[in-house]
């Protein structure tokens, strides 16, 4: 390329800086390069650390060292200066040299978290930067900023310890364990390192991801190509990727675009707390009943279960809903269960065969279900499928729970009641989310109608027998499973009294009704209404939470409760179903003393979901993961309140 030719592109450089400058003016932007120096005069540094010659990709090198040379450059690395002027002059000899022979010596930078500022060399990556290279060799100092318990420390301090272990740079993440999860998608142990066959594999990998990613518009989202790694990591796993066509890359993307977009907008999560109302009837279709409408004419709905009707009164409930749609859909809807699900092993090939049996809507019903559930609706995006769990964030499956706190607060205001010696026991399973809540809920009912009444709390998933701790105790009322189980007696559920001889009586039950539920949800396929909670790929997560005014929860009353406690639940669940009645909205006090509402109005969906305190009538703990049996640890990994908090190796999603 002759001189002329090499002063052109220093032309065409040029104009990209100026247009870089006049955009960043016009949006009130700093229009030069950030200057480091500047930046850490208001920043806590713990050291620096010499990282010799590394290979640095050249999009996160992004400002100077010094504000030398600062005005010479446009925010985007472009240059500014006349092209008369000395500073043009070596710009344009480096691009030559670029163009005959590359361009080899290594700049001199500094990297504070994760960016890269230019000390010596700042030509060098604006020619590198102009031709679009994708790295530069420098030599590299850290700037370690002091430990701080903000977002953005706690993720740097992981991507220096991930960095120990992989030495690669261009892997920025910006969610919080992604670096973790990262070395797990690698099948590798934690503190494991890498092995250069590893950097290879996953730089090649990584740059086919970062090409699928700009093309659909990386540079409008927040997100870093390492963020939309992990989520295609997440349902393909990395040896299956790395053996993909950059066009297979592509369409794997498409595929989880719904995904990533949720991660982007992470207020793009809508809590359902009732169902949508059914779409009208299209006008020509009630004119003309032969116009069809795009809602479907008939359903196959597969049911995927953990286990069996007979060892499971869980899934024995669920299997109740089945068959209440085999009766209310007669002829236009058929169900079948696919029972025995095991997690980690059979449960994706059970959710695969019930697709390929032709299922258009599948539940699985349980959280530990939910991996399975979220690969099979990438594959299969035209299948509808539902997981039975609460607030997972991603928007290719959508999530149902109900709102069991509603039904606690009225048994909880039955056993205040019959508490003889002001002391209930409440028996919890698992700390997972709304847990809380349904305790709170509890105690307050209880402490509504007995002020003096205190909760006494244990958990199934601790060591010990929760009721062998209450007698001893001299508990009588006891808030115990909100179904029976195999093997216990089969009055050992709901509330109830234990009197003289160890003879249980019933008071009262949560009741789900699943049946309702699923009913609602196969409604509002049929009539078209399904997509009012979600059109199409747009990012936006379902969880669906509803409560006894949607019939899906409720409660029963024995025969022998007495006939004002009867009376008093009966006024409780009308006011909750009329929205009069909020079990939250009163004077609450936690444990610690803490204040937690004045009683003028109650919680949010979301902060009685997220609820993990216990109020002051409540005596006893949530535990913590360690505390756990080793057998109710895979549920806290799926639904534990503190799930994000979970080292990522302990972490199912």
């Amino acid at each position: 390329m002759n001189r002329k030719e090499v002063m052109e592109e220093y032309t065409r450089a040029q104009k990209r800086g100026q247009k870089e400058y006049r955009e960043a003016m016009a949006e009130g932007r700093y229009p030069y390069l950030p200057v480091l120096d500047d930046i850490l005069e208001n920043a806590d540094v713990e050291s620096q650390l010499p990282m010799g010659l590394v290979e640095i990709p050249l999009d996160q090198v992004v400002g100077t060292k010094t504000a030398g040379r600062t005005a010479a450059f446009a925010s985007n690395f472009m240059p500014l200066l006349g092209i008369d002027t000395e500073f043009a002059a070596k710009w344009i000899n480096l691009c030559n040299a670029h163009l005959e022979e590359g361009i080899h010596d290594p700049i001199r930078c500094y990297e504070y978290l994760g960016r890269f500022y230019v000390q010596e060399g700042n030509k060098r990556v604006s020619v590198l930067k102009y031709f679009d290279a994708d790295s530069i060799s420098a030599n590299v100092t850290r700037i370690v900023p002091r430990y701080a318990d903000r977002p953005q420390i706690r993720s740097y301090y992981e991507f220096m310890d991930f960095y120990a272990l992989s030495g690669i740079y261009y892997m920025m993440l910006t969610q919080e364990g992604g670096y973790a999860r990262l070395q797990a998608a690698m099948g590798k142990k934690p503190g494991e390192k890498w092995s250069d066959d590893d950097r290879s594999d996953m730089r090649s990998l990584y740059n086919w991801v970062k090409k699928a990613y700009q093309a659909r518009g990386a540079d409008r989202m927040h997100l870093t190509a390492g963020d939309v790694m992990l989520v295609l990591l997440r349902v393909y796993g990395f040896r299956e990727l790395l053996e993909k066509t950059p066009a297979e890359i592509a369409k794997c993307l498409e595929a989880v675009w719904d995904d990533v977009l949720a991660l982007e907008r992470p207020d793009s999560v809508k809590l359902s707390t009732k169902p949508a109302e059914p779409e009208a009837t299209p006008l020509l279709a009630r004119i003309l009943p032969g116009i069809r409408t795009t809602a479907p004419e008939h359903l196959r709905v597969a049911f995927v279960n953990e286990r069996t009707p007979e060892s499971s009164t869980w899934t024995n409930s669920h299997e109740f809903g089945r068959t209440q749609l085999d009766q209310v859909f007669a002829g236009k809807v058929e169900t079948v269960a696919y029972n025995g699900a095991v997690p980690g092993k059979n449960d994706e090939q059970l959710v695969e065969q019930a697709i390929a049996e032709g299922a258009d809507v599948v539940f699985t019903t349980s959280p530990q279900l939910a991996v399975a559930s979220l690969r099979a609706a990438v594959l299969h995006p035209e299948v509808r499928i539902l997981n039975c769990s609460m607030d997972l964030p991603y928007a290719s499956i959508r999530t149902y729970y109900s709102r069991i706190y509603e039904a606690k607060f009225i048994t909880g205001a039955i056993a205040g009641a019959m508490a003889a010696n002001d002391r209930v026991g409440f028996v919890a399973s698992y700390p997972m989310l709304g847990v809380p809540a349904d305790i709170n809920a509890f105690a307050l009912g209880a402490r509504m109608v007995n002020p003096r009444v205190k909760i006494d709390l244990q958990w199934t998933c601790l060591p010990g027998d929760p009721l062998k701790a209450f007698a001893a105790k001299g508990i009588t009322v006891v808030s115990g499973r909100d179904t029976p189980a195999p093997g216990r007696p089969s009055r050992e559920f709901g509330i109830f009294q234990i009197r003289p001889g160890g003879v249980l009586q019933d008071l009262a039950s949560p009741f789900w009704h699943w049946g309702q539920f699923y009913e609602h949800v196969i409604r509002s396929v049929l009539d078209g209404s399904w997509n009012k909670d979600k059109s199409g790929t747009d990012g936006k997560v379902v969880n669906y939470w509803w409560g006894m005014n949607s019939g899906v929860i409720d409660v029963l009353l024995s025969r022998e409760l007495p006939h004002d406690l009867r009376r008093l639940a009966s006024l409780l669940r009308a006011g909750i179903m009329a929205g009069n009645i909020d079990p939250f909205a009163c004077h609450i006090v936690a444990q610690d003393g803490t204040l937690k509402n004045e009683g003028f109005r109650g919680f949010t969906p979301e902060q009685i979901l997220h609820m993990d305190w216990l109020c002051d009538a409540v005596e006893g703990h949530i535990p913590a993961y360690e505390e756990l049996t080793e057998a109710s640890k895979p549920m806290y990994r799926v639904q534990g309140i503190h799930r994000d908090a979970l080292p990522e190796e302990d972490r199912a999603l």
